[in-house]
């Protein structure tokens, strides 16, 4: 097995969103643990959850064509800048992270032109001269599992102690003259992807009932959702759209009791500060690998919806029934189980509750009352 000969300066590459960057943090770790120093290459849309790793010396930060959701045209000019970029930061080795439906040669090519020694990355296409180490993809792990098997293959084992959850440096800003003291319940309604949220009007309705049941609700969003988080949080509410940073943001989610989120990036942020989450979890890409992970979860939603494992990013199903079917008193409830209230009804079906971690937790009651089992769901 190929491992890099030197390893004082060590590149790792994740160009993807907040949420995939956050996943790949105990690979990080695990590099940072053997190397002498690590630079994380991040695109624009992760640059911020980068800044928050643990493990990271040094942040770069460019777009990658093949990545981007909405990329900019290819010019050679940019591609020469990467190479000459990477070239600078003379490095002794990279890893290439990507998710499972990415190829991570494009980026390996521009690591071989920059004169980069050894690449590794997890592939199932004929890499040719490109990679060192070509890692099997393990499309059966969770993706953060997934990454942090490819830094052992490369020599890179966790540091002794790190137990393998996601997690962000701290101390985190102070937020309490936003949120009041903690013990809140946070309701985060927005995704970047339209087909991944709920609508505003169930994300209302589900605001309503938690207040009704008693729970204080702060409601969160980016400066480009504070539409939405309004209409969400109404009058029963706290509104902190386009009110936090992502720092800002971790500190918040860090306070509550629960935080409830469809599949996005804030969601891996909660589990990255040890809060529990309730997922309203589109099937759109599979939650074996995408759910909150490392800490206790309860997934909503109806996992065998006709757009299982679609990666669609508009819902293809009219009224959007896998999320919008989601009923006030599921969110209730599953917020009552993980807050370790006394629930008011039993956790419906259509719920998979577990302790999620790096190791597999006891057999829940899945979806359709069928056993569910696995690394972190």
């Amino acid at each position: 097995m190929s491992r890099p000969r030197r390893r004082d300066r060590v590149l790792v590459v994740r160009q993807d969103a907040a949420g995939d960057v956050l996943l790949a943090g105990p690979c990080v770790r695990a590099v940072a643990a053997g190397a002498g120093s690590v630079t994380l290459l991040a695109g624009p849309r992760g640059r911020r959850t980068a800044a928050l790793l643990p493990g990271v010396d040094t942040l770069l930060v460019r777009p990658a064509p093949w990545i981007e959701p909405d990329p900019a045209p290819v010019h050679r000019a940019d591609l020469d800048a990467a190479v000459d970029e990477l070239a600078a930061g003379e490095f002794d080795a990279a890893l290439v992270l990507t998710s499972f439906h990415q190829s991570p040669l494009p980026a390996a090519l521009l690591l071989r032109a920059a004169g980069v020694p050894w690449v590794g990355a997890a592939c199932e296409d004929y890499p040719g001269s490109l990679l060192d180490l070509r890692h099997p993809p393990e499309h059966h792990l969770p993706e953060p599992e997934r990454m942090l098997s490819l830094a052992r293959a490369a020599g890179f084992p966790p540091a002794p102690g790190d137990d393998g959850r996601l997690a962000v440096n701290r101390p985190l800003p102070e937020v309490g003259p936003l949120t009041g003291p903690p013990g809140y319940v946070v309701v985060h309604p927005g995704a970047s992807v339209p087909a991944r949220r709920p609508s505003a009007g169930r994300s209302a309705a589900h605001v309503r009932a938690l207040a009704g049941a008693g729970y204080r609700v702060v409601v969160t969003g980016g400066p480009d959702e504070a539409e939405l988080t309004a209409r969400v949080a109404g009058r029963a509410a706290t509104d902190l759209g386009g009110r936090t940073g992502t720092a800002e943001l971790a500190a918040v989610l860090d306070g509550a009791r629960v935080v409830v989120a469809p599949n996005t990036g804030p969601a891996h942020l909660a589990a990255a500060v040890g809060t529990p989450v309730v997922s309203l979890f589109a099937p759109v890409v599979p939650a074996h690998r995408w759910g909150p992970y490392g800490v206790p979860s309860v997934l909503l939603g109806d996992p065998d919806a006709p757009c299982r494992d679609t990666r669609a990013r508009t819902c293809p199903v009219p009224g959007h029934p896998c999320l919008d079917g989601i009923g006030d008193d599921a969110v209730v409830d599953a917020v009552a189980e993980l807050a370790g209230d006394r629930a008011p009804y039993p956790v419906p079906a259509g719920a998979a509750p577990s302790v999620p971690g790096p190791h597999p937790p006891a057999t829940g009651r899945g979806a359709r009352g069928r056993p569910t089992q696995g690394g972190t769901r």
